[in-house]
């Protein structure tokens, strides 16, 4: 007779194989539970620590979750996220725009009242330290195939030198044929203008004066009363306002040429406010001559602001209209005319002209406005700048002025391809405006293609670039959840800590005055990497600490008490504990980013002078290098750890 196992045998042996079985089936999970473990363990060492930083999440309340496309940091240490209606047509068909402030200090967050639909606005930081916001939404696109009404661009007349003529939104104008469209905006045309001519007889003798009459012309994007292809017109033809009887009727009038169902993008707003810091709410101020969407707007030297493309009120790229905005008369006035695709990245360089890096958004042809150039705002003269690799792939790309100022040297990093192309490089460049004639060079390779990268400057002179994703939107879960910084001095790449949060299309990052990094929003179109399901904006609100923080606290240096103004060219003393070890002095400009654009920010070399129990620091005379405003002044030691900032205004004049 055989061996037969026991029955307890063979429980214990069947329990054994079920178990091995399940830990089998289960294996993927629970090795990805230890190596979470382990990583989570390892990143949270102190080593790890010291040498690549960590990331903290923050905690947001549900109330103030909102889909932030524009951050911008405030002279009062406060972070203000701007949504708008967030690229959600729900919330701008209800009117719901979204604005909330953060405090880093103590992470408690506050809601603004938020009185216009500011989404894919452009904001640039005054002299004052109010921050302009200008543009916005006026309207949802309509893709290819959902149009329903023809639509498009009226041209409206008044011929009437004598008042101006406001049509509100809903006006009828109405075709030759009897064919009614309805306009969605109000609109306002200025009166015409009297034009004295002189008039000479067959013998050269002067004639009485003649006037003649010069209409005057608003635009207003109009739809077809009627669904369908009633509304479809391609001939030019002058319209009827419904309404308008005897002389007005025939003062005033609509011109188009053609009206169709093609796509209807989104259309811009001209409001302008200031957002106040302190009374933490939005001022209105005179709106642009032009409606603007994803427009730039950047600060110069003098402190005025100039408003730089964006799509119109009828959903076309500002045709190389820009204007200015003075903050002393709340006013804008006409610029200099050149065409550049939206949210264009434009630097002041020393001497006052612009330096277009080529990076910009996206709306706009291929093959226009997308070359490099350095612009002479005075003279309106474009040079272009050439040496750039893989020209094609400038979309979505980032640019910034390298630290410190002085020397001159514009980066830019990665891109895509236009629209919703697959391409994207690991392409960086630096370009020496002090050179006689500026070329790009290519500089250290990223560790792969990346597009939507957010750079932002540090106090210890790196760049910390993190975020962005391989293709449009991070489409098939391309986000690339890597960061890295950048060194000028060894144009070189050293790896940092690994984000948690994948950022692409609608994301931001700047830099707090703690010497943190904070990064904000997403957009991503699908959710899966096979594209079945639809993402969903990223509201979590990602801090990074830099390795320079995890030094030796008792060694960092401390700023104390000081003056808060300056003069361009002056001097300001401050307490500083640990002066000695104190090597270096930075003025830093706070963020103003949307779309991987942030032309504000810049670090300004500061003379350094050194005594017991103080430091010294001497601010460049030249605007065009220290454009008046609030910045933050950081001063470092020999290994680059940086004092927490102080806030200090950089005054223009005796009246700035």
């Amino acid at each position: 007779m055989g061996y037969r196992p026991s029955q307890q045998f063979r429980k214990t042996v069947l329990g054994a194989g079920a178990a091995l079985l399940l830990l089998a089936l289960n294996a993927p999970a629970a090795l990805s539970f230890a190596e979470a473990r382990y990583h989570a363990y390892k990143i949270g060492r102190p080593g790890y620590r010291a040498q690549y930083g960590s990331w903290a999440l923050i905690g947001l309340p549900d109330e103030y979750k909102i889909n932030a496309m524009h951050a911008a940091l405030l002279h009062t240490g406060k972070v203000l996220l701007i949504a708008g209606s967030g690229n959600d047509q729900r919330n701008f068909d209800n009117g719901t725009f979204s604005t909330v402030l953060w405090d880093p200090k103590d992470d408690t967050f506050k809601k603004i009242p938020t009185p216009e639909d500011f989404f894919c606005s452009g904001h640039s930081q005054l002299p004052d330290g109010q921050l302009l916001v200008a543009g916005g939404t006026a309207r949802y696109e309509v893709l290819d195939g959902k149009v329903t009404r023809a639509g498009g661009g009226m041209r409206v007349k008044n011929e009437n030198p004598d008042k101006a003529v406001r049509l509100p939104k809903g006006t009828v104008f109405r075709s030759p044929s009897g064919v009614e469209y309805v306009s969605k905006f109000d609109v306002t045309v200025p009166r015409a203008t009297r034009r004295f001519e002189i008039a000479r007889g067959r013998g050269g003798q002067v004639l009485p004066w003649k006037t003649k009459v010069v209409a005057a012309e608003a635009r207003v994007f109009v739809e077809a009363v009627e669904r369908g292809a009633a509304g479809l017109t391609t001939q030019a033809a002058q319209y009827a306002v419904a309404g308008l009887t005897g002389k007005d009727a025939n003062d005033v009038y609509g011109l188009a040429e053609r009206l169709s169902a093609d796509k209807q993008d989104f259309q811009g707003i001209k409001s302008a406010y200031e957002f106040d810091p302190k009374a933490e709410k939005y001022v209105p101020v005179d709106p642009m001559k032009d409606a603007r969407w994803y427009p730039t707007l950047v600060g110069l030297q003098d402190g005025r602001v100039l408003a730089v493309s964006g799509l119109n009120d009828v959903g076309d790229v500002v045709p190389g209209d820009n204007e200015y905005y003075d903050p002393r008369t709340k006013k804008w006035s006409k610029g200099p005319s050149h065409y550049f695709p939206t949210y264009p990245a434009l630097f002041l360089t020393q001497g006052g002209e612009l330096l277009y890096t080529g990076s910009n958004a996206g709306y706009g042809p291929k093959d226009k406005g997308r070359e490099p150039g350095l612009w002479d705002l005075t003279a309106n003269r474009f040079r272009k700048v050439g040496g750039l690799a893989d020209p094609d792939q400038l979309e979505t790309s980032s640019s910034v002025l390298l630290p410190p100022a002085q020397d001159q040297k514009v980066m830019v990093l990665g891109g895509g391809g236009v629209g919703e192309s697959k391409l994207a490089t690991a392409r960086t460049a630096v370009v020496d405006l002090k050179e006689a004639e500026p070329v790009f060079r290519s500089t250290a390779r990223l560790p792969r293609g990346v597009r939507y990268l957010s750079s932002v400057l540090l106090p210890d002179d790196s760049v910390f670039t993190t975020g962005g994703s391989a293709d449009y939107r991070g489409r098939g879960a391309s986000d690339i959840r890597k960061a890295q910084f950048y060194h000028p001095r060894t144009d070189s790449f050293v790896a940092a800590a690994d984000p948690t949060v994948g950022r692409n299309y609608h994301s931001e990052a700047l830099l707090l005055p703690d010497g943190r990094v904070a990064t904000f929003g997403s957009d991503p179109l699908f959710a899966d990497k096979d594209n079945t399901r639809l993402g969903r904006f990223e509201h979590r609100l990602e801090v990074y600490t830099p390795p320079y923080l995890y030094r030796d606290p008792a060694l960092r240096p401390v700023l104390g008490r000081g003056p808060e103004e300056v003069r361009p060219g002056g001097r300001a003393t401050f307490e500083a504990k640990g002066a000695r070890r104190i090597e270096r002095a930075r003025l830093m400009r706070p963020s103003a980013v949307t779309h991987t654009t942030d032309v504000e920010q810049r670090s300004v070399e500061l003379g350094l002078e050194k005594a017991s129990g103080t430091v010294t620091v001497t601010v460049p005379a030249d605007p065009t290098l220290v454009p008046p405003g609030w910045y933050m002044l950081f001063v470092t030691d020999a290994d680059g750890t940086p004092s927490v900032a102080k806030w200090i205004r950089v005054r223009a004049d005796s009246s700035g």
